[in-house]
């Protein structure tokens, strides 16, 4: 009976999976081919995709929001919206704590506080402007992440990192190169899936898709590029969950007894 039923789970999750991603999904949202890829899974995305319900945490500081009501333009909203988009017959929901002015360390309690009240499938962790901006320890921020993602395993979440902003503007205020590489070597080092927003903007600056260098008050640009971001994160955990589906599948020469989605 349990072999039967994590066939038809595997079976159903299959299904949703395949649903064809529409390219259409990520718009005019051009990124260079290998800067958003799943490099390590989301077993836990996986099967709450499998369970029809998925529940998403994003935390933020001050980059993770936009003026205006309910933060509808954001990317937090705008990923709940790709997200739906691209799994069809699963229910989402995302969550955006965001707090301006927190460093990666005191975003650990919060996270521990997040885990325990929401017990999401899958954090969203967006950090390093603060440290950066703060000259924090390039060391001790990447222990505030080694940190986190212990907090993360505790808590039975997959996760995400999504690092920094990118403008040429701030890039030549702010030293941001030591917390950008801090993030990509924890990331591979726990493998842990990382949305590498500073690539992925300094891309769309050297394209041409957004000009990032250019000063304006009006808020469209912001709400183009958290749209953009929103999907393309969208693309990555759908990928995650991918690979965590594909690798529960090839474990089908094992024993059943073995074979389970956590």
């Amino acid at each position: 009976m349990k072999a039967l039923m994590i066939t038809v789970m595997t079976t159903a999750l299959a299904a949703t999976l395949a649903t064809p991603c529409p390219a259409a999904d990520e718009g005019g949202c051009f990124v260079a081919s290998g800067i958003v890829q799943a490099d390590f899974s989301l077993p836990r995305v996986a099967a709450a995709i499998a369970r029809k319900q998925l529940n998403v945490a994003v935390l933020g500081s001050a980059s993770s929001t936009l003026p205006g009501a309910g933060g509808a333009q954001a990317y937090p909203a705008r990923l709940q919206a790709s997200l739906t988009r691209r799994l069809p017959g699963v229910t989402i929901k995302v969550v955006a704590h965001t707090k301006a002015r927190e460093t990666a360390a005191e975003m650990v309690t919060t996270l521990h506080q997040v885990l325990q009240d929401d017990k999401p499938d899958l954090v969203v962790w967006q950090t390093g402007t603060v440290d950066a901006m703060l000259g924090v320890d390039p060391d001790q921020f990447q222990s505030a992440l080694a940190d986190g993602i212990d907090a993360l395993h505790d808590g039975k979440a997959d996760g995400v990192f999504m690092n920094m902003q990118y403008s040429p503007r701030t890039d030549s205020m702010i030293a941001m190169g030591a917390y950008v590489e801090a993030m990509r070597f924890i990331a591979l080092q726990r493998e842990i899936l990382l949305f590498d927003r500073f690539a992925v903007m300094n891309d769309w600056n050297e394209m041409g898709v957004f000009d990032l260098s250019a000063t304006t008050k009006k808020i469209d640009v912001a709400e183009r590029v958290h749209d953009c971001i929103g999907r393309l994160l969208g693309r990555l955990i759908v990928d995650g969950a991918n690979l965590a589906q594909a690798s529960n599948t090839g474990a089908g020469n094992m024993d059943t007894t073995h074979r389970e989605i956590h």
